[in-house]
């Protein structure tokens, strides 16, 4: 998979056993070339010629996911035909379930040709054809990991965006997203700095927050709004942010704005999970917000009475896990498990996620 920060593609290779959990076999990182990236950035905003546009996309998509693939395969010494198949979730370019859609570019066709495996990939349209969100999706997988009889626990996702999965003895999973993750962070360092992401939260560590505009920030309709929800670029994005910065209308450092960027990702979390669920044991984080040492720290700074760790601690890389659920994802396809929770998405029901292109 290749989420909203587009740095590029992780792929994983994972074991499912009959009553285990799923076990990671091997993982490779793909690099975003920067020409790609820029159109695929291009393409979340409308403009000239965009299905044409969209296409050649996908297909450089699917060659580079293909090329990754074969390496990853010589890497571990199997052949193509040990693998039952990929799940390939695609990039996302436009998301509104609000009014119906959401668009993942993903040729799982050529996937296919090119690497005589299976492909399963879009796994978001059945749920919002069925009135949901269809997003965060993960909810179920973390379900599978992390449940425990005599613990509530918060599974936190980090990504471009931030998603919190809420596992409490005897209760259905909740989840939902929280706002921005990395997406405001990164792209205020990238502008101010030419750097892709704030290493460790460096930058942020560095000033404290300006309250009086991450109040501004957080007055933003979305964050009034209670789960199912979802967002991604449409919504937030530097052109939010330069909106906001007009409102604040007083002069502020560079490093004040990205202290206060980071807060708004935690102060949306930490709302958003005392909302929900107020007693929670563990905070559990992944995806790459989990190597940001300051977030980690602001997250247990504001939630004292929680445990806040990484899914390190259970054996699983933080950086992984995503890409593990959609190969998880791609097993319910093919063994027609419903793998949405409609009290995450807010689906009619269960739906059995994906669309296959047989080797």
């Amino acid at each position: 998979m290749s989420g909203t920060s587009l740095d590029g593609l992780d792929i994983a290779l994972i074991k499912l056993e009959p009553n285990k959990i799923s076990q990671l076999v091997a993982s490779r990182y793909v690099a975003m070339p920067e020409h790609l990236k820029k159109e695929i950035l291009a393409l979340c905003s409308s403009g000239y010629d965009e299905l044409a546009r969209a296409a050649v996309i996908e297909q450089d998509l699917a060659d580079l996911a293909a090329e990754g693939i074969e390496k990853l395969l010589q890497q571990v010494q199997l052949s193509p035909s040990a693998i039952r198949a990929i799940g390939s979730h695609g990039q996302t370019v436009r998301h509104e379930p609000d009014r119906g859609f959401t668009i993942q570019l993903s040729n799982g066709a050529l996937l296919a040709e090119l690497t005589g495996i299976s492909v399963v990939t879009d796994f978001r349209s059945r749920d919002v054809a069925a009135g949901g969100q269809g997003a965060p999706l993960v909810p179920a997988y973390h379900e599978m990991l992390f449940e425990c009889p005599n613990q509530s626990r918060a599974i936190l996702n980090v990504g471009g965006f931030s998603n919190l999965s809420l596992l409490a003895p005897n209760k259905i999973t909740h989840g939902f997203d929280c706002g921005p993750g990395n997406v405001l962070v990164d792209s205020w360092i990238a502008v101010k700095q030419g750097k892709a992401y704030d290493d460790k939260g460096k930058w942020a560590a560095s000033a404290k927050p300006n309250q009086q505009l991450l109040g501004i920030l957080l007055a933003d309709d979305f964050f009034q709004k209670i789960g199912p929800k979802s967002t991604g670029r449409e919504l937030f994005n530097l052109r939010w942010l330069e909106s906001k910065l007009a409102e604040y209308n007083h002069p502020v450092t560079d490093d004040i704005v990205q202290s206060t960027l980071l807060e708004l990702t935690v102060q949306s979390i930490v709302q958003s999970l005392k909302a929900s669920q107020p007693f929670t044991d563990e905070l559990i984080v992944c995806g790459g917000g989990a190597l940001n040492d300051e977030l980690l720290k602001r997250l247990q700074y504001n939630l004292p009475h929680a445990k806040v760790v990484t899914s390190a601690k259970y054996g699983i890389p933080p950086e992984w896990l995503e890409a593990m659920a959609f190969a998880w994802l791609a097993h319910c396809c093919l063994e027609n498990v419903p793998a949405n929770r409609p009290a995450v998405t807010g689906a009619k029901g269960l739906r059995i996620l994906g669309a296959i292109y047989p080797a």
